[in-house]
């Protein structure tokens, strides 16, 4: 927006604030006037000098043809228009070329009365001269006080143009730091804040994410983990929650994605091209808890922490993931059922 304020500004500047240039330029009214008022002058007075010397009619032709001379330098509209003397002196010099062919006047006073031409085109040479003087000062004034309006317009648009810019990046900035926000509190929103895993608001949009893949999902519990509180205090419980979350994410590998649905529930969503490879990351997540041997103080079976693991694979969309996370849960439900600590994986979905 600066830069065509600029532009508009210097076309306006260069083509209807300066007309003077053209006119100062293309007008040589003053400038010719002088010279024409010089030349004649020059004329008039050669013709005094023959006149003064005339001794021949040679030499009284000479002043003659220089007088003509003068005259036609001297009949310009300009002068008649703008110098009274004008054409009171063309006609004297036009009576004393006729006297002097008639030689009706002597030449001595013939060129004494040449004077009142000379006086005449003294005054309008040094007019001119005034003239053309005025014309510069005011063509140099014009063009110097052009010059400070664009400067200072210039100065201007650059001083608005860089406080639009300012405004600009501080409005950059503050929507930048509006998004990254509310990216931030839309990522806050997808994530258990004990955990740092999924939630199931997350599970739904990573499902629709593996649209037309084959997945594996996989519904975790913990076993007695009421009785673990009860036991423990929910301090100790929270701290089991983060330690089971680090473990499903060891034990099912980084293909996974972990989630925590609620509570002591928790689900895993991973790429599973088989029902036999389901079998085996259930397989593995057992095999991985047995080795850390989580205490419970509290299970009934007076064994270390367990889980309840039901599994079944899908074909990601929308519709297919509700039919694959009640075959999970029926799966899951039938573990608990048969006394827990175990894991069962119902048919594709």
């Amino acid at each position: 927006m600066s830069f065509v304020g600029l532009m508009v500004l210097i076309v306006y500047e260069a083509r209807w604030v300066y007309p003077e240039i053209q006119a100062y330029f293309s007008q040589t009214g003053s400038l010719t006037g002088q010279q024409l008022a010089t030349r004649a002058r020059g004329y008039v007075q050669r013709a005094q000098e023959k006149l003064l010397m005339a001794s021949s009619p040679v030499e009284l032709g000479e002043a003659r043809l220089s007088l003509d001379l003068a005259y036609g330098l001297f009949d310009v509209h300009i002068y008649h228009q703008y110098y009274a003397c004008t054409a009171s002196s063309l006609a004297l010099i036009d009576e004393l070329a006729e006297l002097i062919d008639a030689q009706q006047i002597d030449p001595f006073d013939a060129a004494h009365a040449l004077f009142i031409p000379v006086e005449c085109l003294t005054r309008i040479e040094m007019d001119q001269l005034d003239r053309r003087g005025m014309a510069i000062n005011d063509f140099s004034s014009s063009t110097r006080r052009h010059n400070q309006v664009l400067i200072y317009s210039s100065l201007l648009i650059f001083v608005l143009g860089l406080l639009f810019w300012a405004m600009h990046e501080r409005q950059l900035r503050r929507t930048e730091r509006a998004t990254a926000e509310k990216f931030s509190w839309m990522a806050r929103a997808m994530r258990d804040p004990l955990t740092g895993i999924g939630n199931r608001s997350a599970l739904h949009q990573d499902v629709a994410a593996y649209s037309g893949r084959s997945m594996g999902l996989i519904l975790v519990d913990i076993d007695f983990f009421k009785q673990y509180n009860d036991a423990l205090g929910h301090p100790e419980g929270d701290r089991l929650l983060r330690l089971l979350a680090n473990l499903l994410g060891d034990a099912l590998g980084a293909e996974a994605t972990l989630y925590r649905l609620g509570g002591d529930e928790f689900a895993a969503l991973l790429p599973c091209p088989t029902d036999q490879a389901l079998t085996q990351y259930c397989e593995a997540l057992q095999v991985e808890l047995e080795a850390a041997q989580f205490s419970h103080p509290a299970h009934p079976d007076n064994k270390d922490v367990t889980l309840s693991l039901g599994g079944t694979r899908f074909v990601a969309d929308a519709n297919s993931f509700a039919m694959a996370y009640e075959a999970a849960d029926k799966a899951l439900y039938q573990v608990k059922t048969a006394g827990r600590d175990g894991w069962q994986v119902t048919a594709s979905a």
